[in-house]
């Protein structure tokens, strides 16, 4: 599409009664960000209230007509995805804005591919909009959906705000609290001048620099001020209290991490689970028993059946689940490990559900033969469930789609990791709403992570490791060799699993970071990839996670058998490299002995290099020779053993990778540039 362009939906696709919204953009850094909002206007244009405005502290409408999804990292560099059902819109929004913005000073000219696509409810997309003049505005609207008569219309905006959110949300009707807006510039203000008294320390005997003259005031910066809530007309409104409180919709329970002290009278006594694992035998039983367990906490807990299914175009409603049902399919009737059931306004959106443990591949002909029975009986979709890690644009089953029938069918797959990461995050960081709904959530997850459950995630790097390590070591892996790619596609799997555990961990997104060029196809991406393996003998990969200075650098060197995680960050813009030096090493106070640490400068020389232990006694080591030198940053590695075999068992290589990228972000990365991590706290709190 082109800007000003509009479209009817029911034009482009019959299964628009809800739709996937993706707003996308790429980052020549990998750390560029942007943050996602949504605003429901009447016919006036304006909102109805501020509940109207969804973004990151408010995801979900009650009514299920709008969910924030959060990114997801895609070819392209990564994509923020929005379910919408049209069919639960109130009948007074007449138009759904989609916007998305930037802070601290940053522009949406700096971001590359920045883009809108639109999907229907099976998954197809139907549109994309690209926006190739953005500019230095620092906010922008991407599209809107809009009412015409009974059926739904997409325009493609892309107009820029260089007022920032603020003025945006401003402009439709959302009222903007200029208390907190104060206590934004007031926090911002503190942190700043806390960092400028750090940098600016000057340091005593031989080398150290000259005093510094007084410095010009710096400028002020402005937090953009976030609307808070504001209740609907005819709510009466209540004094303000004196002390302000962060607000929220609704109280929500999260389980503490560190249980009550147990009654029991030694270590022999097990509590009693809700769902045991002692008496699995079987892969079948492990199976039967995961499908059920799933589900019935999918049906239970609303805010975690609704997490793991929007996703896949299903509507907000009353769900039912199913297992063991029988359908018809020829002779033989099929019976799928489960059935999904959503009714929403009298229609029904339904799911079936094939579900593998352990290292059990998925089965084409039975995948074929559910996408069958789906398309004839008016199904929705197709769900698989295994330890695998699906890849964009790699399906893990191939399926034939007959595209003479009129329904479609949608293909989709969560891997038992992603299952487990969602409730993480809600029963540990986002809450559910009550203590009876966290319980459920907390004995699922003690389920998936027992060692007998077989929901364990991805677990093998397939029969193509060994052949592939040993070509490595007697230098006779020739490119275009296909077990290359196979361990590739491995290796990618493994790094999207390593950024949902520590994303549940830690309650923040955590991203691989793809640099690929735009429109790379992903097979060519990864053959290219494949290729570098055989010469240089490493596999490598890229994590942002957010809140920290810069990216997780991870590397895989399978001559050497080292794991190394390494992170950049920026030298400060203020203050003399000495101080610089200084500061890091103290902030590095709890971080291992063995930490390298290496100056990075304008140089082709490269700088200065040494272990934390030689560097604690003198700092100032880790200044160039020569002064003319410019320090653009600091280099923090860590090198660890790598494990040899392709499971998961402690000694083998996914073990080791996950140790040591947890390890390298406890021990080092979150003792980093606490003050900018403080900001950023303050910046989501006013929001």
């Amino acid at each position: 599409m082109v800007k000003g362009q509009n479209v009817a939906l029911a034009s482009l696709s019959e299964n628009v009664g809800s739709v996937m919204v993706g707003l996308g953009w790429s980052s020549p850094t990998g750390e560029g960000d942007a943050d996602v909002s949504v605003l429901l206007l009447n016919a006036d244009g304006k909102v109805r209230s501020d509940a109207d405005f969804y973004f990151y502290n408010n995801l979900v409408a009650a009514d299920g007509s709008v969910q924030l999804l959060g990114k997801v990292p895609t070819e392209d560099g990564e994509e923020d995805r929005i379910s919408f059902d049209l069919t639960a819109v109130p009948a007074d929004v007449d138009r759904i804005v989609v916007a998305a913005s930037r802070y601290r000073g940053a522009r949406f000219g700096e971001l590359d591919d920045v883009r809108v696509t639109l999907a229907d409810g099976s998954g197809e997309g139907l549109l994309r909009f690209a926006i190739d003049d953005a500019g230095s505005v620092s906010a922008i609207i991407f599209g809107e959906l809009y009412r015409r008569g009974e059926e739904w219309k997409f325009r493609a905006v892309g107009q820029g705000y260089a007022s920032g959110l603020a003025g945006l949300a401003t402009d439709f009707g959302v009222d903007i609290d200029d208390a907190d807006a104060d206590e934004a510039v007031a926090g911002a203000d503190e942190a700043a001048a806390e960092d400028a008294a750090v940098d600016g320390v000057v340091a005593d005997g031989p080398g150290a620099a000259p005093e510094a003259a007084p410095a010009a005031p710096a400028p002020q910066v402005v937090l953009e001020a976030v609307p808070a809530p504001r209740p609907p007309a005819d709510e009466p409104v209540r004094e303000k209290a004196a002390a302000a409180r962060p607000r929220t919709a609704k109280k929500k329970v999260t389980l503490p991490r560190k249980p009550a002290k147990t009654l029991a009278e030694n270590d022999f006594w097990k509590p009693a689970r809700l769902f045991p694992v002692s008496a699995l035998k079987s892969d079948r039983d492990r199976e039967m028993r995961a499908t059920s367990v799933l589900l019935s906490v999918m049906a239970q807990v609303p805010e975690f059946g609704r997490r793991l299914t929007a996703a896949f175009g299903a509507p907000a409603g009353r769900m039912e689940t199913f297992t063991e049902v029988s359908l018809p399919h020829g002779d033989t009737p099929r019976r799928p490990d489960g059935v999904i059931r959503v009714e929403r306004a009298g229609k029904l959106w339904t799911a079936l559900v094939e579900t593998k443990t352990n290292g059990n591949a998925l089965k084409a002909d039975q995948v074929q033969a559910y996408m069958d029975i789906a398309a004839r009986r008016g199904y929705e979709a197709v769900i698989t469930l295994s330890n695998d890690v699906a890849l964009e644009g790699s399906p893990l089953v191939d399926v034939k789609i007959d595209k003479r029938r009129k329904h479609k069918v949608a293909l989709w797959h969560l891997s038992w990791a992603e299952v487990a990461h969602q409730a993480q995050m809600l029963i540990r960081h986002e809450g559910v709403g009550n203590a009876a709904h966290a319980w459920l959530l907390h004995e699922l997850l003690h389920y998936l992570q027992h060692e007998n459950s077989g929901c364990h995630g991805f677990q093998n790097m397939g029969p193509a490791w060994v052949p592939v390590r040993n070509g490595i070591d007697d230098e006779t892996l020739c490119q275009g060799d296909p077990r290359a790619l196979e361990v590739v596609e491995s290796w990618e799997r493994l790094v999207r699993q390593v950024c949902l555990r520590l994303g549940g961990e830690l309650g923040q997104k955590v991203l691989p970071v793809q640099r690929s060029r735009r429109g790379t196809d992903p097979q060519v991406r990864r053959s290219r990839l494949a290729d570098q393996l055989c010469t240089d003998g490493r596999l490598q990969a890229e994590l942002r996670i957010e809140g920290t200075p810069g990216v997780l650098a991870l590397t895989a060197d399978l001559r050497t058998g080292k794991l190394r995680t390494s992170i950049e960050i920026p030298a400060p813009e203020q203050g003399y490299p000495l101080s610089w030096a200084k500061r890091l090493v103290r902030q590095l106070a709890e971080a291992p002995a063995d930490l390298h640490v290496e100056t990075l400068v304008d140089s082709e020389t490269g700088g200065p290099r040494g272990t934390l232990e030689r560097l604690r006694p003198e700092p100032g080591d880790l200044l160039p020779k020569d002064s003319g030198v410019r320090i653009t940053g600091f280099r923090l590695s860590l090198l660890k053993g790598m494990g040899s075999g392709r499971g998961s068992a402690e000694t083998g290589f996914i073990r080791s990778v996950d140790d040591a990228v947890q390890r390298f972000y406890t021990s080092v990365v979150v003792h980093l540039d606490r003050g900018a991590q403080r900001r950023t706290a303050v910046r989501e709190a006013v929001g």
